[in-house]
Order: C-alpha cells, then sequence, then structure tokens
C-alpha cells in the first residue's frame, strides 16, 4: 500500500529559489538510493507555509529512507531553510 510523507514548514524571505534547487538535488539523491519515492509535490497554502508531500510506494521503504538520511548531509542544508516544520505520515486508502 502507498504511503504519503507531508512535511508542513515555512520558508525564509528570500530562500525559496535556495530551498527549491536544494530539495531538487535532495529528492534526485533519495531517489538514486530508494526506488520507492514514487512522487514528491510541494504545494504553496494560502497563509504562507508549504506542504510538501513525498509518496513512497511502501512504508517499508519510506522508513529505510528516513533511516538513511541521517548520513545525506544535504537533509540537514535543506531543512535549515525552514521553520515551523512539521511532519506527518498516512496510507493512501482511496484515488480517483
Amino acid at each position: 500500500m502507498s504511503v504519503v510523507r507531508i512535511h508542513r514548514y515555512r520558508v525564509g524571505a528570500g530562500q525559496l529559489d535556495e530551498l527549491l534547487a536544494k530539495r531538487a538535488i535532495l529528492i534526485d539523491g533519495i531517489r538514486g538510493a530508494n526506488p520507492g519515492l514514487t512522487e514528491t509535490r510541494l504545494t504553496r497554502l494560502e497563509d504562507g507555509s508549504y506542504l510538501d508531500t513525498w509518496r513512497w510506494d511502501s512504508a517499508e521503504q519510506m522508513l529505510t529512507a528516513i533511516g538513511a538520511s541521517q548520513d545525506f548531509p544535504l537533509v540537514a542544508a535543506t531543512m535549515g531553510l525552514t521553520a515551523d516544520a512539521t511532519a506527518e505520515t498516512g496510507d493512501i486508502i482511496d484515488e480517483r
């Protein structure tokens, strides 16, 4: 069953372009090491915060990638551009 990991955060003024560049490199690196990452989507919300949704083929693949992210320096560099970060995980139960 597919799962999503949803990150909500804010980005500092003038840092969005840098975040987008680092995020793209980060996603490529994680996909290269973890082929279960099937989709990512960044959404700017009305309040100025962002939802960063990462879809995985399985919870096992996602958890493996999260564990391996400890050794991926770009994770800290990318998340260092954010504030008020939270994350939630959920199973996809219906799609149309």
